[in-house]
């Protein structure tokens, strides 16, 4: 099980100046990801979806409220909770499948082991043939793929990805899109791993997920949670598709209205 329950969390940064103010980034955040669900954070840049997924990490922790993962409270960082960085943050002078058992050599993973669930990783991601190529001779869309499979590999019970599309050209972006879509619609479900992504894209989210949180303009609150039901693999054209593209749209600009 990998429940996660964010529960009135707020978040004040302290004063960097003498004369700046403190700034809350997010106000009473509460909602819930289910076990095995694949959740997206939408909204403006700077309505903290990044601090959220942060806290989550375990990288900050939050000034008022709580975050459990199964209900534990989440702390410090742990490997039971992975994240997919926008930069890629492979070691370069590592290969690929050294990349990918880095992790596991934290754990302590005996070495055949680690064969194994590098090799099968690799395959998740459709990098056979490159396990011995450095982070230098891979393409950006092909260091992701790396990054992802070393999150996966580790085996987490939630997955953090920070807008790991993000640095990509449209045409690697969308393939990379459709890679981690393939991944959720081949997966076993019961290999399934709670899955929170933080993106701009509305389009992204609805190819992705089960559950979109949209958040408002900082401080970040839960403007609106929605359920896309739409199976899969989606498809842009499907009329349920453009229905719900159009209802996030509006939502989100509902936010600048608010603010003009």
């Amino acid at each position: 099980m990998s429940t996660v329950r964010i529960d009135k969390v707020s978040k004040v940064f302290p004063a960097q100046g003498v004369a700046d103010e403190p700034v809350l980034a997010l106000d009473e955040v509460t909602f819930e990801v289910a076990d095995h669900e694949f959740c997206s954070l939408l909204g403006h840049s700077g309505c903290g979806k990044t601090t959220l997924l942060m806290l989550l990490a375990g990288f900050e922790q939050p000034t008022a409220g709580a975050i459990e993962v199964d209900g534990k409270p989440v702390g410090a960082p742990a490997w039971q909770r992975t994240v997919v960085f926008q930069d890629y943050a492979l070691f370069p002078w590592m290969t690929v499948e050294e990349n990918i058992a880095f992790g596991l050599e934290m754990k302590d993973v005996p070495a055949a082991s680690r064969r194994e669930v590098v090799a099968r990783n690799v395959a998740l991601v459709g990098l056979r043939g490159f396990e011995r190529r450095y982070p230098r001779q891979l393409s950006g869309g092909m260091k992701q793929r790396v990054s992802i499979a070393r999150a996966l590999a580790v085996d987490p019970e939630v997955l953090l990805m920070d807008e790991p599309f993000a640095a990509l050209d449209a045409q690697n972006r969308a393939r990379m899109q459709e890679e981690m879509g393939r991944i959720l619609a081949s997966a076993d479900p019961l290999e399934r791993k709670t899955m929170v992504l933080v993106t701009h894209s509305i389009e992204e989210a609805l190819l992705l997920s089960d559950h979109i949180v949209v958040l408002t303009r900082r401080p970040g609150r839960v403007k609106e949670e929605i359920r896309v039901d739409l199976p899969r693999p989606r498809s842009e054209d499907d009329p349920g598709f453009v229905a719900l593209k159009r209802r996030i749209r509006d939502l989100i600009h509902d936010e600048y209205e608010i603010e003009a």
